[in-house]
């Protein structure tokens, strides 16, 4: 037999990733548009029951990466059920719509959820959706940018609606991942930090939509 100068397959490198915040902040609404690049009006969607999950592949940095991204409900009598899927996550992704300051004066609250069931090194990235809607925004750029920088998170503004951000925000969350590499690598990983000693929920979960489905994506 011939001899060959194949390289064995580097196995992917697994990113998990939550989407959270308030309802009708356009959660899935970014999903779908990373993921599927669609967007469904907020008058053709429907409200997130518990989470969704979509699986999504990309090469970053010369490294391949599967990310496993969970979109929460943002609805408050599904805290309970969201609150274990915090763990082991890598990466999350804060959102708000910039013309809501009721969505955006609730992120302490969030943030306070994090501090309860994540680590410190977990990246964050707080993101301003609807920008297309600047005529009526509520939330300057400046503020947000600002409040970013307190919470020690990145920031981008986005419109799930245009594509403006969109893709850049998933990239630079997975991006700051692989310059922690306490996040990923086998040698280093440590299990985040998880509250009442919940466990990571096993395989029949109950999803609003199958990570294979064509459309699905809301306003949640």
């Amino acid at each position: 037999m011939a001899p060959t100068d194949k390289k064995p397959t580097e196995a992917p490198i697994n990113c998990k990733i939550l989407l959270i915040g308030n309802s009708s902040v356009g959660k899935s609404s970014l999903l779908l548009r990373f993921s599927d690049e669609q967007w469904l009006p907020e008058d053709e969607s429907s409200a997130t029951i518990g989470v969704d999950f979509r699986v999504h592949k990309m090469d970053i940095k010369g490294k391949k990466v599967k990310l496993s991204i969970w979109d929460t409900a943002g609805q408050e009598r599904f805290r309970t059920i969201t609150s274990s899927y915090y763990r082991g996550a890598q990466g999350v992704i804060l959102v708000y719509d910039v013309s809501s300051r009721e969505s955006f004066d609730a992120l302490p609250r969030w943030y306070s959820e994090l501090e309860t069931y994540v680590s410190d090194s977990v990246v964050k990235i707080l993101v301003g959706n609807k920008v297309d809607k600047e005529f009526s925004r509520q939330v300057s750029t400046s503020e947000a940018k600002a409040f970013a920088d307190r919470m020690n998170s990145l920031f981008i503004e986005a419109s799930a609606k245009t594509a403006v951000g969109v893709k850049e925000t998933f990239t630079e969350v997975v991006e700051k991942i692989l310059d922690t590499p306490e996040l990923w690598s086998p040698e280093t990983n440590k299990p985040s930090r998880e509250a009442n000693g919940k466990s990571m929920p096993g395989g029949n979960l109950q999803l609003s939509h199958e990570d294979t489905s064509e459309g699905g994506g809301c306003a949640c």
